[in-house]
């Protein structure tokens, strides 16, 4: 059985098979931080998944998919409903999987191996595994890799505000509204987000705000909401917004 009940108990790690893929529709999940002795894959051809790790906050829109290595710490957010695929390896089979976190775009053919590997039976033999694991390899080192990562500062005086913004529905605020609601000058930020981040606050902030768009039209948000969300001051300044850091409008994108 591959379809997984959202309140269901599993744990790769209590399987003996190599390689084990699972589906399922979550509604507002969240995993909490944990980690397991697979590699994993993690993939949704609908909605839209958030992975934060210790760091890092990625979030995987159905136009892509997120490598985590073996024993990483992540936590995964969904919100509204969210098809899930996922599919872990072991790490002793597969000696020669990345190792670090890895973003990249999922194609057709590609999305149709992870369909076909996160429904077939644990325990089928590895023989006939094979051919669909040397398609599914092939594509993935082949996949154009992506950079929807974002660095989460982690100065005791900021990071409580980053968890506020990236676990909740409100926006980071301007540097000025920031610096007042965290008692330290606003320069004192910049430098925060500069060492930590490598970018300004108001560059970090701008990162934030296309992750969070990306997120919200990947759930079916439309322009016109997604913008007003944002706090932007019209549809179309959000659309010059989204095509100057992705070269495309937000329909284009998610064709």
């Amino acid at each position: 059985m591959a379809f997984i009940l959202k309140d269901s108990y599993f744990n790769p790690d209590d399987l003996e098979a190599s390689v084990i893929g699972i589906a399922s529709d979550f509604t507002n999940h969240d995993s909490g931080l944990h980690q397991h002795e697979k590699a994993q894959f993690l993939y949704a051809p609908s909605g839209c998944i958030t992975v934060i790790s210790e760091n890092k906050k990625s979030i995987l829109p159905p136009t892509m998919g997120v490598w985590l290595p073996a024993n990483f710490p992540h936590r995964v957010i969904t919100r509204n409903v969210v098809a899930y695929r996922s599919i872990y390896f072991d790490t002793v089979l597969f000696p020669e999987i990345p190792v670090g976190l890895t973003i990249l775009n999922v194609n057709n053919l590609l999305k149709e191996i992870i369909e076909k590997i996160s429904f077939w039976e644990w325990d089928m033999p590895f023989d006939l595994q094979k051919n669909v694991l040397s398609v599914f390899w092939e594509e993935f080192y082949s996949a154009a890799k992506e950079n929807l990562t974002l660095i989460v500062p982690q100065d005791l005086r900021i990071k409580p505000f980053v968890e506020h913004w990236n676990l909740g529905e409100s926006l980071p605020p301007f540097l000025k509204k920031l610096a007042i609601d965290a008692l330290v000058s606003e320069k004192t930020i910049g430098r925060i987000f500069l060492k930590e981040t490598g970018m300004s606050y108001q560059e970090w902030r701008q990162q934030w705000r296309l992750q969070k768009a990306i997120e919200l039209l990947a759930e079916g948000k439309n322009v016109g909401e997604t913008a007003y969300a944002l706090e932007f001051s019209s549809d179309s300044a959000f659309i010059e917004f989204f095509k100057k850091y992705l070269r495309a409008t937000p329909m284009k994108y998610f064709q």
